[in-house]
């Protein structure tokens, strides 16, 4: 059976690759080969890699809200919206979380002219600047055009390193270029061991837009109050109410944060 993935190209349907991202989410192995099997009992060929993602998803909530979640990070991360200003917001949130300086949003002089830098990051002396490439669509791809821009960027600002941070993948040119010119990219899938799901795991800083028990009006009002973070609302409870959310439901929200931020936490 082939399966149809989010860029238009097709690949076997392998369960192994399913019941890891399972386990990664925190399901027991018991669970995760549960829902594999369940999910390869009703698998035509050509079935989309978002209908997997769909009927997994539903059957993972029905064990725990928490790991369901974790599951849906990557799409947590899509739903960040058009403005592309909570991705910048969130990447400067994971640098702190790294240990790092991080200011978004800072304008630098360079030799010929200005730009504006979506994250400046320091670590002691030395400084790394970020292009944050938000897309709200699996399927794109941070092409050539974009990290040969930012090079020159880089070039004109004379000092540090240059990085492009994206929530979805790299073509293979622009990491060819990349690795010619030694600008850092940071994709959800690459550098392999160090990616951006690595190490959103790893700080286990994970966004409002994950949350299974918030409906997309109330994680859209959230955002739009600079909420991204779901760790912090158990200290903002009353942009909660501002987003609609009513007493009763924050209590189950509260929960839900609650759970996922607890790392290794499983069915």
């Amino acid at each position: 059976m082939f399966i149809a993935k989010a860029d238009g190209t097709t690949e076997e349907f392998e369960p192994h690759k399913l019941i890891s991202s399972l386990k990664r989410a925190g399901a027991k192995d018991n669970v995760a080969e549960d829902i594999t099997r369940d999910i390869e009992t009703t698998l035509w060929d050509g079935m989309s890699t978002e209908e997997i993602y769909s009927r997994a998803f539903a059957r993972l909530r029905e064990h725990r809200s928490g790991v369901a979640a974790r599951y849906s990070l990557k799409r947590a991360v899509l739903d960040f919206g058009p403005s592309g200003f909570p991705f910048e917001d969130y990447m400067g949130e994971l640098f702190r979380a790294e240990g790092k300086v991080a200011e978004v949003r800072k304008i630098i002089k360079g030799a010929c002219v200005e730009h504006e830098v979506d994250v400046v990051v320091e670590d002691g002396a030395k400084k790394l600047y970020v292009e944050a490439k938000f897309h709200n669509a699996a399927g794109f791809k941070t092409d050539l055009k974009v990290v040969l821009y930012v090079q020159a960027r880089i070039d004109d600002i004379g000092e540090g390193r240059g990085m492009v941070a994206t929530n979805t993948k790299f073509t293979d040119k622009a990491i060819e270029y990349s690795e010619c010119k030694g600008l850092e990219l940071l994709a959800w899938d690459y550098p392999q061991g160090a990616t951006l799901h690595d190490r959103i795991d790893k700080a286990g800083l994970y966004p409002v837009t994950a949350l299974t028990s918030l409906s997309k009006s109330e994680k859209t009002a959230l955002l739009s109050q600079q909420m991204v973070l779901c760790n912090t609302l158990p200290k903002h409870t009353d942009l909660l109410r501002r987003a609609g959310v009513s007493d009763k439901k924050a209590g189950q929200v509260l929960e839900e944060v609650g759970a996922l931020c607890v790392p290794g936490k499983g069915l």
